[in-house]
Order: C-alpha cells, then structure tokens, then sequence
C-alpha cells in the first residue's frame, strides 16, 4: 500500500471540506430558492472541489517542503481561479439585449472563492466573506423589490 501524502490530521481535512461544503450549501440554497438552475449541488460541488484542489495543494506543498524540496502552492488557486471562471461565463445567456444568469455566475464565482479560502483553512475569512455574500444575495434582492436598488437582471435573476 502506497504511504498517504496528507500532511493535515482527518480532523483538518473534515473542518476545511466541511467549511466550505456548508458554505456551497448556503448559497445553493439562495438560488436553489429562487429557482436557478445551478442550485445547490452545482454551489456545493464547486465550493467542496475548490476546497479540495486548495487542501491538496497544501498538503502537497507541505510534504515536498519537508523533504527538502520547492513547490507553489498558489499556482493551484491561479488554476482554480480560470477554471471557476470559464464555468461562470458558461451560464451567462445573452438573448436580444436581456443578460440573464449573471448573478448565478457570480455566485459560482464566489463559491470557488469561499471553496479556496476553507481549504487554506483561513476560517475567520471565510465567516466574514460568506456574511457579506449573502447580505448581496438575500439583503440586495430584498431592496431591489422595495425598488431601493437596481434589478440588475429584472427578466432573468
């Protein structure tokens, strides 16, 4: 049996998956709520798989440095970071000048950054960026039907 490269505890590796599972599920509940087709699966998966890549490249990181080598763990993140984005604009839809799904794709965007950050376990980050998210998501939406701020997707989000 090959030796594990882990270099976090199961604890570690359970609280930064954890963290950013529950953060995907947060959101892709929003959305899931509003009808959006990328709901919560789609906001979970991507927070988990961002936590994941990050947990890995840590990980990795730490066990080559150890063994006296020299590794970048912030190439991953700059990975992560084009793949998210390329995913996002993917569910942008452009249809006689109405812009639709732009806020999903952001939100998709924000649950990768929310996945990178539990993954570097940067705890405290992710509870102030995943309180500010949903006071854009929830808190916004709440005011755009007041007409206290613009609808930026009236037709579409």
């Amino acid at each position: 049996m090959l030796p594990d490269a882990t270099a976090f505890s199961l604890g570690e590796i359970v609280a930064r998956l954890g963290a950013a599972t529950v953060c995907g599920l947060v959101l892709g509940f929003e959305r899931e709520w509003r009808g959006k087709d990328a709901g919560l699966r789609t906001h979970t998966l991507v927070a988990l798989s961002a936590a994941l890549v990050t947990t890995s490249a840590l990980g990795l990181y730490a066990v080559v440095r150890q063994d006296g080598g020299d590794a970048d763990p912030l190439r991953v993140i700059q990975g992560l970071a084009q793949a998210i984005g390329f995913i996002s604009a993917g569910t942008i839809f452009v249809a006689r000048r109405n812009v639709r799904n732009l806020t999903t794709a952001a939100s998709l965007w924000f649950s990768a950054s929310l996945g990178i950050v539990a993954g570097a376990a940067q705890f405290r980050l992710l509870a102030v960026a995943m309180g500010f998210g949903l006071m854009v998501l929830i808190v916004l939406k709440v005011l755009d039907r007041f007409g206290l701020a613009r609808g930026e997707e009236r037709k579409g989000e």
